[in-house]
C-alpha cells in the first residue's frame, strides 16, 4: 500500500487567525487537486509557536477550531494532521490532531517536551504515555510534536504502539544568519527519528518568525522533510518558502 502525503510547508503569522485559516484552506485544496490522501501542517500553525496570546485566543479540542478544519477535510476529501493550539479549563498545550475524510477527530496529541523556559506562562506538558497512534484506511498513523523527538523515552513509547507512518509538526527555528544551514540538522534529526521508531517519517515545518518571548525574531526556515523507515530522504521542500508537495510513502514497519 502507498500513500500519497500533502507537505504543507505553511506561513504562519502569529495571532492572525482567520488569515492562517485561510491559507490552511488553500493549501488543503491544492493537496486534494495533486491527488493526496493526507495533508500534514507545522506544529501550532493558527496561532504561532510560544506565542502568549494564545493562553486568550485558543480553544479547546474538539471545539471551534477543529470543527473548522473538519469542514476542511470534508470539503477537500482529505485526511489532516495538524499542529494546534489548545485550552483546557486554565491550561494551555501545544497539541496535534488527526481528522480522518469526514472531519472527524481520530487521534489529539500533546507535547510532553515544552521548553517552558520560552513562554510565560508556559505550555503544560502532556504525558509520556499518553495514546499517540490512530488505526486509518492507509495503516496506523503516529503523532509526536518537534521537541517531543529528542527524549528517548517519548520515542520509545510512540515506537510501541507500532506506528506505520509518523507525522512530526515541527517549528524548527534559530538565528537568521543560521539559515539554510540549520535545515540540515532537521533533515537529519528526521532520519535519525524514522530509524529508531522503524518507520516512515514526516516533518512539517513553518516558514516565518517568532515574535513573542526570548526567541523574538527567530526565523523558522522550511526545509519540511519526508523520510523512509530506514531514514532515506524522499523529499525535502524549499527554504524559507510557503509551499506544498505532495509525496508517495509505503507505509508499515
Amino acid at each position: 500500500m502507498t500513500v500519497r502525503v500533502a507537505i504543507c510547508q505553511l506561513h504562519c503569522v502569529d495571532d492572525d487567525r482567520e488569515g492562517n485559516l485561510r491559507r490552511i484552506d488553500e493549501a488543503l485544496a491544492e493537496s486534494a487537486a495533486r491527488g493526496a490522501d493526507l495533508a500534514c501542517f507545522p506544529e501550532t500553525s493558527i496561532l504561532g509557536w510560544v506565542n502568549p496570546l494564545a493562553h486568550e485566543l485558543a480553544d479547546p479540542i474538539p471545539g471551534p477550531t477543529t470543527e473548522r478544519l473538519g469542514a476542511m477535510a470534508r470539503e477537500h476529501e482529505l485526511m489532516v494532521a495538524i499542529g494546534l493550539a489548545e485550552m483546557d479549563g486554565e491550561r494551555l498545550f501545544d497539541s496535534a490532531v488527526l481528522l480522518d475524510r469526514n472531519g472527524e477527530l481520530l487521534l489529539k496529541r500533546r507535547k510532553v517536551n515544552i521548553l517552558s523556559e520560552l513562554m510565560d506562562p508556559p505550555y503544560t506538558p502532556g504525558l509520556v504515555q499518553q495514546s499517540c497512534v490512530a488505526d486509518t484506511p492507509v495503516g496506523r498513523i503516529g503523532m509526536l510534536i518537534c521537541a517531543d523527538t529528542f527524549k528517548d523515552d517519548i520515542v520509545a513509547a510512540v515506537t510501541a504502539q507500532d506506528p506505520d507512518l509518523l507525522i512530526v509538526p515541527y517549528g524548527w527555528a534559530a538565528e537568521p544568519e543560521d539559515w539554510p544551514e540549520h535545515g540540515q540538522q532537521l533533515a537529519a534529526w528526521v532520519a535519525h527519528t524514522a530509524r529508531r521508531v522503524g518507520c516512515p517519517v514526516i516533518g512539517v515545518d513553518v516558514v516565518g518568525a517568532i515574535t513573542h518571548g526570548p526567541w523574538t525574531g527567530f526565523t523558522y526556515g522550511g526545509q519540511s522533510i519526508a523520510c523512509d523507515r530506514e531514514g532515506t530522504e524522499l523529499i525535502v521542500l524549499g527554504d524559507r518558502r510557503a509551499e506544498v508537495q505532495v509525496v508517495e510513502i509505503s507505509p508499515g514497519r
